[in-house]
C-alpha cells in the first residue's frame, strides 16, 4: 500500500476537513492567511512560522487550527 504524503491534509479544502468551517480554500492557504495575519503581512515572517507546520502530524495541524481558525 503506497504512504500517504504528509502534506495530504495541508491541500484538502477546510470544509472537507472541519464541520465547523464553509472555507472553499486548501488548509495549507487557510493557514498561511492567518500567518499573514499574525506577522503583519511579512512574507519572510510568516515563511518561518509556516515551516515547521508542515511537518505537522495531521493530529498536530487539525488541533493548531481548531486553535487558531475555529471562531
Amino acid at each position: 500500500m503506497a504512504e500517504e504524503m504528509k502534506t495530504a491534509l495541508l491541500d484538502r479544502h477546510m470544509k472537507e476537513v472541519f464541520d465547523w468551517s464553509d472555507a472553499d480554500i486548501p488548509v495549507r492557504d487557510a493557514l498561511w492567511d492567518y500567518f499573514m495575519e499574525e506577522n503583519g503581512h511579512d512574507t519572510i515572517k510568516t515563511e518561518e512560522t509556516m515551516l515547521p507546520v508542515l511537518n505537522y502530524s495531521d493530529d498536530q495541524l487539525k488541533a493548531l487550527i481548531e486553535e487558531k481558525l475555529k471562531k
